[in-house]
């Protein structure tokens, strides 16, 4: 392992679609981080990849690369089935952890590797790339001031048209797929560290597609007495789009596009018929997920306490409630038998 005046060095596990935008090209924009390797199951493809995207080495398995002395961090962007056992296979061999949600296919898997976490004293993140972007923090800021006054009600939903094609892994229970593991744990977990707390679920109503796949859910939960409702749609006919609203005794306080605020964005503020309205710029998340990131991996090889808010504790909550949807709408949860 490096020190934390080296540069800090991330493996990637397998060419994901998302790599690029979640880890190549926001390490490409700050200094003291690099893709140092890449390992997939193909290694040609992997070869290729690696060309593409100027990743230094490639390595043929992925024990190989969490071995690896010359690699201090693994991204895990692996499909969900996947992601339990190569975040505990990377925790063993000494590595920090950033883990795409969802975290893992359940609350059982969860605790074991956030168990994991708390006993190695290594990072675990879970990528909830949009709770460190400078959008959400203002909406947490205005959320927990008091100026929306008591919470009386929330809803929040992400929807996002996707092909069921043979390589589509939302489409595959077996790799944990599904509309709400994929697009619903969002707006969930939105709300949940706005209203701070974790919910119970009221009622939970699926359109079932595919090897029992949910391809939308309408889900009812009760944050502490505040209702609330999220959806999440992901056929191939609905329309794209994210948002989330808290209706407060004194204003009401409403969000458009916190999902890629890069590309445009609104908060928007409405007191007694008078509305304001914020932008937060256009910097990515992930940018900001992998500063804040690196900043904790640095903090621990300091042997500094180090504090994230989408750590490995918050994805056992985030997996729970997930849980608890799937149980309430009828269908299994992810990991278990159908």
């Amino acid at each position: 392992m490096t020190s934390p005046d080296s540069p800090l060095r991330i493996g990637t596990l397998g060419t994901a679609r998302i790599t690029p935008k979640a880890l190549l090209q926001p390490a490409g924009a700050q200094s003291g981080v690099s893709v140092a390797a890449v390992a997939a199951r193909d290694v040609d493809r992997a070869r290729a990849w690696a060309r593409e995207h100027a990743v230094p080495k490639v390595l043929s398995t992925y024990d190989e690369l969490i071995a690896s002395p010359e690699i201090d961090a693994i991204y895990n962007p692996l499909p969900p089935s996947l992601h339990a056992e190569w975040s505990l296979r990377a925790l063993e061999q000494g590595k920090h952890v950033l883990c795409e949600k969802p975290f893992t296919q359940n609350e059982r898997e969860a605790r074991q590797v956030a168990d994991a976490a708390k006993s190695s004293g290594l990072v675990v993140c879970e990528a909830f790339h949009t709770r460190y972007h400078p959008l959400m923090l203002r909406a947490l800021d205005i959320a927990h001031s008091g100026q929306l006054g008591d919470p009386l009600q929330a809803e929040a939903f992400f929807n996002a048209p996707i092909e069921n094609t043979p390589s589509q892994i939302r489409y595959h229970y077996d790799l944990g797929g599904g509309a709400t593991m994929d697009l619903g744990c969002y707006p969930l977990h939105w709300l949940r560290h706005l209203l701070r707390s974790v919910p119970s679920v009221t009622q939970a109503r699926a359109v079932v597609g595919p090897e029992q796949i949910d391809v939308a859910m309408e889900i009812e939960l009760d944050f502490d007495g505040v209702p609330a409702r999220v959806q999440t749609d992901m056929r191939p006919d609905c329309e794209y789009g994210s948002r989330f609203e808290i209706r407060g005794s004194e204003a009401t306080m409403r969000v458009i596009n916190p999902l890629v605020p890069q590309l445009g964005h609104r908060l928007e503020l409405e007191t007694q018929g008078r509305k304001m309205t914020e932008d937060l710029g256009t910097s990515t998340t992930f940018q900001h997920q992998l500063e804040a990131f690196c900043q904790a991996v640095r903090a621990a090889q300091r042997g500094d306490r180090w504090s994230l808010p989408t750590d490995a504790e918050d994805g056992v909550h985030s997996m729970r409630v997930l849980d608890a949807v799937y149980r309430t709408a009828g269908l299994a949860t992810r990991g278990t038998q159908r």
